[in-house]
């Protein structure tokens, strides 16, 4: 842990402090009671060395710039830490003593406690896919396949029939658009895109594309899916973000954790059962995610599927995961392969 000290008049967790300031530090937050990693299952003991004896009016705890609590003189502070998120926890400490206010901080890292189940599949069947089609996204829409293809130049959204791997429908992008990440929401097809930082809403039925969405947060456009009200949003890091549909602006975030471990690098989205299915890039598995914590609760390998496709020079990593709720079967395959496999998951 690195510890932080300021000595200022601050601004704290919505509540402004006007004090006198001083040279001299005087207070650290005791860093022997405390541990790097933490789950939520624990609880925080916080405590505040005063070497010097200076009497302490009180101490104002944040978290992530969130007032957390506070104690009086200089009795200790517990917090629960189940509300928290995975990931590191800024912790400051406003020390009030003598008309001054002192603030130290340190931080700690939130894990999840959860072993991932290790998943295995049956291979159903397996059918032709365009070797052509960088797979970004992956859906299933009233029975009919849709996909959304990435590379400048070479960027569309398709409607497919995946048993014979035609394309009935096809929507190209402009060549200056990389595309990303697709879903469906309330008759609408939202495509993402790289590096543009926009996103595209079209009409389901018709794919005619009726607006263009800047992204409210300038984050790169990886995976995308939905939980029937909200846009679940990769960027290629552990964050997986909750949108507001109507805008992109950002609801809330998950840091995405396999025990002690950040899984960085996802990609593709799939909403299923109330929870999110995602593809790590570069890795021929799936991660399912609980969305409320970001806490990884299963891993399915599909390193086999890789090589039962033709090794072309432009084939690339599995990407890309449909759902099909008729038959309660996951759709997989990847960039540039030339087969798709329905595949079922056993829990």
């Amino acid at each position: 842990m690195k510890n932080y000290k300021v000595l200022a008049v601050i601004l704290l967790a919505g509540l402004s402090f006007s004090c006198k300031t001083t040279d001299e530090d005087f207070f650290t937050i005791n860093e022997s009671k405390i541990k790097a990693q933490y789950t939520t299952e624990d609880i925080l003991n916080l405590e505040v060395d005063n070497p010097k004896t200076q009497k302490i009016d009180s101490i104002v705890y944040t978290i992530n710039d969130k007032k957390v609590g506070s104690s009086k003189s200089n009795s200790s502070f517990s917090f629960p830490l189940k509300n928290q998120k995975l990931g590191y926890q800024n912790i400051k400490a406003a020390i009030h003593y003598d008309g001054a206010t002192e603030l130290d901080s340190t931080r700690i890292e939130v894990i999840s406690n959860l072993e991932p189940k290790i998943l295995k599949f049956t291979l159903l069947n397996t059918y032709p896919h365009d070797n052509k089609a960088y797979t970004q996204g992956l859906e299933f829409y009233n029975g009919v396949l849709y996909e959304g293809t990435g590379q400048r130049g070479e960027s569309t959204l398709r409607k497919t029939n995946y048993k014979t791997g035609n394309i009935d429908l096809k929507i190209d992008l402009e060549p200056r658009f990389f595309g990303e990440g697709i879903t469906f929401l309330n008759d609408k097809i939202y495509q993402l895109t790289w590096e543009e930082t926009t996103a595209f809403v079209y009409d389901a039925k018709t794919l005619k594309k009726i607006k263009e969405l800047p992204y409210a947060k300038k984050i790169e456009g990886w995976g995308l899916t939905n939980d029937g009200k909200y846009l679940y949003q990769s960027d290629g890091s552990e964050k997986i973000y909750k949108l507001n549909p109507e805008d992109l602006s950002v609801v809330d975030y998950v840091n995405v954790y396999s025990k002690d471990t950040k899984v960085k690098s996802l990609n593709e989205l799939e909403w299923v059962d109330g929870k999110i299915y995602s593809n790590v890039y570069q890795k021929n598995a799936i991660v399912i995610i609980n969305p409320t914590n970001g806490v990884v609760e299963g891993v399915i390998n599909l390193a086999e599927l890789e090589s039962k496709t033709t090794p072309i020079a432009e084939r690339d990593v599995l990407n890309g995961i449909a759902y099909n709720p008729a038959t309660k079967t996951f759709f997989v395959t990847g960039k540039n392969w030339d087969k798709m496999f329905e595949i079922k998951i056993n829990q």
